[in-house]
Parts: structure tokens; C-alpha cells; sequence
């Protein structure tokens, strides 16, 4: 199965109080946005994650990244952009993209929102970087963490949302 996320923060203090996340600390943060991730995601699983990832050094970052499943492809967000492709195919993930991609066809995945007119029906934009915020319009699925009780989103759950309207 495909899974989309966004905006996990791993290891920053700041995103807890900047979006009001219901952790304590970066510890219980991390601990639980690890469990939500691998009671979804198995091994076999394909997950996109949708920028931001995680703060720290290389071996911080590389030790929560292993701690998790499945195939894992960054779309790199705001906050990954500080570090290169080849630092984040070292901490292990198994693509890494600046900008955006198509899925099925139909489906734009980017960190931030991309401006979505009329004439750019029928795709939607899953995108993440304005966390707890929505943009308006049927166009745009934001799978930030915020939204989705810190836990990834299947693929087919937003596919079958849109069903109707294809």
C-alpha cells in the first residue's frame, strides 16, 4: 500500500509549541509519531513523506529514520532543503525530490500547496507545510501531521474522496 505524511518535526522542540502539538516534549513527541508510523506503515509499504522531516545531525536523523517502515521517498519541504539529495539517500531514503511529482495520473504531491486554478482540473494537489491550516477548494488534500492525528494517510482513503469527482 501507499501512505502520504507531511511535516513531522522529528527531533524540534519548537514545532510542539508553534503548532500547539499535544506533546510534552521532543522525546514523547518522537516516540509517538513512531508508533503511529509503524502500527500503519509495514515494511512493504510505500510512504511519501511530504517535507520537513526531522531536525538534527546526520546520526539523529539517520537513528529516527531507522527506527521506521517501509519504502520511504522524500519530497523535500522548506526545512529539508538545508541539507542535499545525498545526505538524505544516506540516512536512507530511497528517493529524494526537489520539487514535486504525479501519482497515478492524477494526484500532485509537493510540500507546499501549489496554486490551483479551474483550468488545472481535475488534479489534486496533496501537499503538506501549512500544517494545521487548509486552503480552500475541492483541489488540495493536506496531509500534515496535524490533520491526521500524527499518523500517515493511505493513498486509496484520498483516492476514494475524489472518486466521484473524476
Amino acid at each position: 500500500m501507499i501512505y502520504l505524511i507531511s511535516d513531522t518535526h522529528f527531533n524540534q522542540k519548537r514545532i510542539i509549541d508553534y503548532e500547539n502539538r499535544p506533546f510534552n516534549s521532543v522525546k514523547e513527541m518522537n516516540k509517538q509519531l513512531i508508533k503511529n508510523w509503524n502500527n500503519t506503515i509495514s515494511k512493504e509499504d510505500t510512504i511519501y513523506h511530504l517535507g520537513d522531516f526531522a531536525s538534527g545531525n546526520k546520526s539523529e536523523v539517520k537513528n529516527i529514520f531507522d527506527q521506521l517502515n517501509g519504502y520511504k521517498v522524500l519530497i523535500k519541504g522548506n526545512h529539508d532543503r538545508c541539507n542535499s539529495n545525498i545526505w538524505w539517500h544516506d540516512i536512507g531514503f530511497e528517493d529524494v525530490i526537489d520539487g514535486g511529482i504525479i501519482l497515478d495520473s492524477f494526484y500532485l504531491l509537493t510540500h507546499e500547496p501549489m496554486y490551483m486554478n479551474i483550468n488545472m482540473t481535475p488534479y489534486v494537489n496533496i501537499h503538506g507545510h501549512i500544517h494545521s491550516n487548509k486552503m480552500e477548494g475541492n483541489q488540495y488534500f493536506n496531509v500534515s501531521v496535524e490533520h491526521h492525528n500524527y499518523t500517515p494517510v493511505a493513498f486509496d482513503r484520498i483516492k476514494a474522496m475524489y472518486k466521484s469527482d473524476e
